[in-house]
């Protein structure tokens, strides 16, 4: 069984690393610096992801104490597919976008839609986390299965040909997708919680919990303040200060 999990979700993905390099060095001409693998990772941890092949303890099992917790160094799970990508710091068009650095399976898991997926997941981060308008990529002309999944499964569009973009000297395709339609519209959401609120302000309640009663003179009522009157000068005329309470009290009430 075949996982498509971010690096960021590992503890120590940085673990990791090394076998994606490797998964690059073995299936492509394209090759970069573990630092520049590195970079994708801190920078944008949501946007890129690896396939990986589940261990049959499951992740971090640790067998001699039958431990589940996952353990950096231990059992880490094997490598077999990947998906770099970032989005355009300084985009020239002035448009937020992502663009897939690099991907790669290895020959023995490909034919299982696993590029698909990776490719599929990079994206819809994209859009739900940075709101991406949408992702590009560049391809070599030659190069016809990659060309299928891009055009053909995902749905992406040559936009120019690059001449020479390769370091052998091929052409390459600049092709983008469009991914305004997978941004996430929160607005059914927030008219919902408004409706909510104001039905709940319409039952009497001030859509405040958490300030509790009313206290002191403001939260009591005129009943209320009425019977304490009356105690207080219940209370003076049992002390024998009658006559003083109740000429305070006409005093205030004139007032």
């Amino acid at each position: 069984m075949v996982d498509i999990l971010p690096i960021s979700s590992f503890p120590s993905y940085i673990n990791l690393l090394p076998s994606v390099q490797t998964c690059n060095i073995t299936n492509l001409p394209e090759n970069y610096f573990l630092k520049y693998y590195l970079y994708h990772a801190l920078t944008w941890p949501q946007l890129s992801f690896v396939a990986v092949v589940r261990p049959k303890g499951g992740y971090g099992r640790n067998n001699r104490n039958n431990k589940t917790a996952f353990l950096p160094g231990e059992e880490y799970p094997k490598v077999v597919g990947y998906v770099l990508a970032k989005m355009e710091e300084e985009p020239s068009d002035g448009v937020a976008h992502g663009h897939i650095t690099s991907l790669s399976v290895m020959r023995t898991h490909r034919r299982l839609g696993i590029a698909e997926r990776l490719m599929r997941m990079s994206q819809r981060a994209m859009a739900e986390s940075h709101r991406a308008h949408y992702v590009s990529l560049h391809v070599r002309m030659s190069n016809n299965a990659a060309l299928r999944l891009y055009r053909d499964t995902l749905g992406f569009e040559v936009e120019k040909v690059e001449s020479k973009y390769y370091a052998d000297g091929e052409d390459a395709y600049a092709m983008r997708n469009d991914l305004k339609s997978m941004w996430i519209d929160w607005s059914e959401e927030e008219e919902k919680e408004k409706k909510d609120a104001e039905n709940k302000n319409g039952d009497g309640v001030d859509g405040h919990a958490d300030e509790g009663e009313a206290v002191g003179e403001l939260g009591k009522s005129g009943e209320e303040k009425e019977k304490e009157k009356m105690i207080r000068v219940k209370v003076g005329r049992g002390l024998g200060v009658g006559d003083l309470v109740e000429r305070n009290e006409a005093a205030t009430s004139s007032r």
